[in-house]
């Protein structure tokens, strides 16, 4: 694979290099899976079916998870590989993290390149989208009088992570409505409204690509389009970057950074992508890691060298300054690398079209339905994973609460304007989603 597309390319060994981790010829390894580091698990063999899948979890049988968005459930790799990086540093931590610690993160980094179809060194390592946030948000460089644009659909993370930047620099934030109603809300609609209101000072777009709040997806990819155009007439410091929240389209959505082609983009692995609870990313364009400046030191190996005077602080990816340094769960970080890879195993476009085929059932039983409001687009292009409804008569929480009493969990949205919240996953069956909605019929 060309990690850098139209980049150019970067090989492993020059990313080992680049990144301090080529010690010795087990490290240049194709994949570095766990079972070669350890006498440990291995990927499973077959996931060729539903049932395979959904095998590989210990969720409860008698419930129906409409919720496992919010914090994942681990499959059996990512939950055997936490067993064993916790055993091995329960028996001897430093001998355990001197030993693996290099190799273990150049996996993680691996794997998640291989899934973003990206370069390892244009990512950075947190443990959550809010995490990420933060670091993207608190260490913008921005000029005297450049502004950040963002709307007022986004979660409380990043509208607070750009409010404290805003507090300590000045910098100005404009929050806009990206559509007039939501049932009528189109693809052009939102594209059009954005670049509207793009203004010459204009420097940071902040979107959510998936609305928790309403469900919506965002066209990330024309949205960049758009801004591309802007783009093409400014010089190189006054350009448009796009940031986008992705958590809610990271394991859901078959696309790949180049796809997107936002600037940033920011995502916890714990929810969609089942990965380790406390586990997520930050992947940044070489040509915008510039703007963002590290806010807590990281402990990457080259960063030692910068510390002994060794090397130049600019000599080191962006990527690797961006992850913050400090103790970690290890065992969590890097177990990560399992979950990318059970993601690939089953396929991203067979994840994809069952998620979205899912969430189309549950949106079509609720249509029949004359006490029901569906509130998030039936169209899939404007639509992932999260259903949003409301029922006539009934508080949200209400009609959480008596789900939850027949064993189904849902969530009521975390907003000013509440809904019902549903968000059938590749864990679910048409079977479940078909009892929730004679539920909700009842």
């Amino acid at each position: 694979m060309d990690i850098y597309g139209e980049r150019g390319a970067m090989n492993r060994r020059d990313f080992l290099v680049r990144t301090g981790l080529a010690l010795s010829a087990g490290l240049l390894a194709a994949d570095f899976p766990l079972s070669k580091v350890l006498a440990g698990p291995a990927q499973p063999a077959k996931l060729n079916t539903w049932e395979a899948v959904r095998d590989q979890f210990q969720l409860s049988r008698d419930v129906i998870h409409m919720s496992c968005f919010f914090l994942a459930s681990h499959p059996t790799p990512v939950r055997e590989a936490i067993e064993v990086h916790r055993r091995g540093l329960d028996e001897n931590p430093m001998g355990y993290w001197l030993d693996h610690r290099e190799k273990l993160e150049a996996s993680v980094l691996l794997a998640a390149a291989d899934y973003l179809a990206a370069s390892p060194t244009d990512i950075a390592l947190t443990d959550s989208t809010t995490m990420g946030l933060g670091l993207l948000y608190g260490g913008l460089k921005l000029r005297k009088g450049q502004g950040v644009l963002t709307t007022i659909h986004d979660h409380y993370s990043t509208e607070l992570s750009l409010r404290l930047r805003a507090e300590r620099t000045g910098a100005s934030i404009r929050q806009i409505p990206l559509y007039q109603k939501l049932e009528t809300v189109s693809r052009e609609e939102i594209v059009e409204t954005l670049v509207k209101a793009v203004r010459p000072q204009t420097r940071i777009v902040a979107v959510t690509w998936v609305h928790s709040s309403t469900g919506l997806k965002l066209p990330i990819r024309e949205m960049a389009d758009a801004l591309a155009k802007i783009n093409a007439s400014r010089a190189e410091g006054d350009r448009v970057l796009l940031c986008v929240d992705g958590v809610h389209g990271l394991g859901v959505e078959d696309v790949t950074m180049q796809g997107l082609r936002c600037d940033f983009f920011i995502a916890g692995a714990h929810k969609w992508l089942f990965g380790p609870r406390g586990t997520g990313l930050v992947w940044g364009h070489p040509r915008a890691w510039p703007v963002a400046t590290a806010i807590i030191p990281t402990f990457n190996f080259e960063a030692y060298r910068i510390w002994m005077k060794e090397v130049q602080p600019k000599e080191i990816p962006f990527g690797a300054i961006m992850t913050p340094g400090g103790f970690h769960s290890f065992e969590h970080r890097w177990a990560l690398a399992e979950a990318f890879r059970f993601h690939q195993t089953i396929g991203k476009a067979r994840i994809a079209e069952r998620i979205h085929a899912l969430n189309r059932q549950l949106k079509e039983g609720l249509l029949q339905m004359k006490h029901v409001t569906l509130i998030t687009p039936l169209a899939e292009d404007l639509s992932a994973g999260i259903v949003c409804f409301e029922v006539e008569g009934q508080k949200p929480q209400q009609v959480v609460d008596h789900l939850r009493q027949r064993r189904i969990m849902a969530s009521v949205t975390p907003y000013a304007t509440q809904y019902v919240r549903l968000a059938p996953s590749l864990l679910a069956s048409p079977e479940e989603v078909e009892k929730t909605v004679q539920e909700l019929r009842k």
